[in-house]
């Protein structure tokens, strides 16, 4: 697709950051798995990522404001523009190895999300998004899957770990939706979760405890793609509401239903 200066910004420096994580990706194996040795190394290899995406993209546009996971927030001369970056969506699979993380990166222009991209380096996949002109992976245009039955879809979920506080409720989604579907997967990037939807891989996706950089570049991209983006709250704006429901059209009342009760 012909995107936007800013867009073409976005993709090159989610590429720059890619080479540099593929790179440490690669030494991932050889480190004794423990929660200092790789756990420092891939933060490190996190925090450098985030380096070189915000040195491009502060080249570019010094005048944007900065919204990181692993930085504190930066307010621009232009208030009513920003970055929201994730640069390595999917950590823990990179600890072990499992060739399943992107980096995510959106702008958001006076509280909306306008340009998007989420690169998948191990795979060489680049979905990408512009409010109005559809959503891209590599050079295909992507759309959300016409399954109308909630029995043949698949679904998408992240599930809580260390004792957080949303694991009962999300107990409680898994119960009321395995019934009613054909399967649920949790593969541990969000980005890409929502990505999966873009592109009609999952047919939707649901998660709690999010935060705004894990999903912002992907809901432009789903609904670009023709996916129905809400928070699990009803009125909520989903970038900031921590919580996220994603499907197409056909299936999305049905699929809310069961996860709001």
């Amino acid at each position: 697709m012909q995107g936007s200066a800013n867009l073409n910004v976005m993709i090159k420096a989610a590429r720059k950051a890619g080479r540099s994580l593929v790179k440490d990706f690669r030494e991932v194996e050889n480190l004794q798995v423990s929660m200092k040795g790789a756990g420092d190394f891939v933060s490190k290899a996190d925090i450098a990522a985030e380096k070189i995406i915000r040195e491009e993209l502060t080249e570019a546009r010094p005048n944007y404001g900065w919204l990181g996971e692993e930085s504190a927030e930066v307010k621009g001369t232009d208030p009513t523009r920003r970055w929201i970056v994730d640069p390595l969506d999917g950590t823990t699979n990179f600890l072990h190895g499992l060739p399943h993380w992107a980096v995510s990166i959106a702008l958001e222009h006076k509280g909306e999300i306008v340009s998007a991209v989420i690169f998948d380096p191990a795979k060489d996949e680049m979905f990408v998004a512009e409010k109005g002109t559809g959503a891209w992976m590599n050079e295909t245009r992507t759309r959300v899957s016409g399954r109308h039955k909630m029995i043949e879809c698949i679904f998408a979920t992240g599930l809580p770990f260390g004792g957080r506080p949303d694991l009962p409720a999300t107990i409680r989604d898994l119960g009321r939706l395995l019934p009613a579907c054909a399967g649920v997967r949790r593969w541990g990037a969000a980005a890409l979760d929502l990505a999966y939807v873009a592109a009609g891989r999952y047919d939707g996706f649901w998660e709690r405890g999010l935060k705004p950089w894990d999903v912002a570049a992907g809901i432009l991209i789903a609904r670009e793609a023709g996916a129905f983006v809400e928070a699990i709250t009803p009125g909520e704006n989903p970038v900031e509401a921590g919580d996220i429901l994603c499907a197409n059209d056909p299936i999305f009342d049905g699929f809310a239903k069961v996860i709001r009760g």
